[in-house]
């Protein structure tokens, strides 16, 4: 079992790698929450995660051993850059195996630490299985993600670092997937303060974690279905499952609207990217997943390696969910002016058309009538009520908005 010997043992062999990045309070999310609410930015970590941690603890540890001549890991993601660096560092040849549909940009930011990419299969299971190939035909040695002692120790560092900086918090909430981050800052934490609760999120979409707490067993899930791809994980790993159990005091789930709604708070708000599952999170404590009210808050981020391709879709979401755009669908007379009419309702209300569908042959539409798909720009839930409301007292019959 990890004692709190081997998280300073991590620490120590991390000191001179890692950035050193303080917890930031936030005014904003602590009014809006009732509670200090801090931010553990490790969207800012080398490698853009916290992964870089485990990977050279686990890296570093062997290493010094004396018998380490590579190293083969399977991922899409973090954890392939976090191996990658760690093993360049200490010139050790590192393979990682990566699924076919891997974004380019990964492919090129792991290969740039150094590494060599092998793309096998179309999901990970596949890249798995390849990665345990090349380990028994070459003798390396393979970096598990999260199921290892040596690589929760490395994520558990962050637990340290938080209690330097907050002696007294009361809280800290921990995105999961696998659960080598949250088991090892949990293991840590929890061996130095037994108060400090210890949440797990983890998306809807993808609640192994929280599934099994409930049940009390491993309960892998049979699909994965979340934006957040970090902590899409069907078999949560039984080493971190174990530590899990016993020092974990709460698994929350939170949807991808939830998510996309945090991230977009955090571009406006703190001017940060954070991925999908690092924003996890915040959107557990923004959303009142926990009665967090007059409590010590810290949300770790756990990442920001989000394919720039996907951010635009991601606030999109966010800007719907937070009815910042509020897209809707009416009927209106097919005539010239109506367009018009229509329009001008809208711009007393200061609301700003910026996406418009107009349809005029659709199978169940009356002769002379039109159906327009309309996405406005408002300023949140009230001011799209009022919208409406102007629409709906003008004679427009209102559906499929998402109020």
């Amino acid at each position: 079992m990890l004692e709190l010997k081997d998280f300073e043992a991590a620490s120590d062999r991390l000191k001179n790698v890692i950035h050193n990045i303080p917890l930031s309070t936030s005014c904003t999310f602590s009014s809006m929450t009732g509670a200090e609410v801090y931010l553990k930015y490790e969207n800012q970590q080398k490698t853009g995660s916290f992964k870089v941690r485990g990977a050279y603890n686990k890296i570093m540890k062997r290493y010094a051993e004396g018998n380490l001549h590579a190293v083969v890991a399977s991922s899409a993601g973090n954890h392939a850059q976090g191996v990658a660096f760690a093993a360049a560092s200490v010139g050790v040849k590192s393979t990682i195996v990566m699924p076919r549909s891997t974004p380019i940009a990964k492919v090129s930011a792991t290969q740039g630490y150094g590494a060599e990419v092998v793309l096998a299969g179309t999901i990970y299971d596949e890249a798995y299985a390849k990665a345990c190939e090349i380990c028994e035909q070459t003798g390396a040695e393979f970096i598990h993600p999260f199921d290892d002692e040596d690589v929760m120790a490395g994520q558990g560092t962050i637990a340290l670092e938080i209690l330097r900086d907050l002696p007294f918090v009361d809280m800290i909430f921990v995105p999961a997937g696998g659960g080598g981050l949250i088991s090892g800052i949990a293991a840590c934490a929890k061996q130095i303060n037994p108060r400090i609760q210890i949440i797990g999120v983890q998306a809807e979409g993808a609640p192994a974690i929280a599934n099994s707490f409930r049940a009390g067993a491993l309960q892998p899930s049979e699909t994965v279905r979340t934006i957040a791809d970090g902590i899409a994980v069907k078999t949560p790993g039984e080493k971190t499952f174990s530590y899990i159990q016993k020092y974990v005091d709460r698994v929350v789930t939170v949807s991808d609207d939830d998510i996309a709604s945090a991230i977009l708070l955090l571009l406006e708000r703190t001017k940060q990217v954070v991925e999908p599952a690092g924003a996890s999170s915040l959107a557990a404590v923004l959303n009142n997943k926990v009665d967090i009210k007059g409590k010590k808050v810290v949300c770790v981020l756990s990442g920001g390696n989000i394919d720039v391709s996907f951010i635009h879709k991601i606030v999109e979401k966010g800007l719907v969910t937070r009815c910042r755009h509020l897209k809707f669908s009416t009927i209106m007379p097919d005539a010239p002016g109506a367009l018009e009419h229509f329009a001008h309702l809208v711009a007393e209300q200061n609301a700003n058309i910026i996406r418009f569908q107009h349809d005029r042959v659709q199978a169940d539409l009356e002769i002379g009538e039109a159906i327009i798909q309309v996405v406005c720009e408002v300023g949140g839930v009230e001011h799209a009520k009022r919208l409406l409301e102007q629409l709906t007292a003008s004679g427009y019959h209102i559906f499929t908005s998402q109020l």
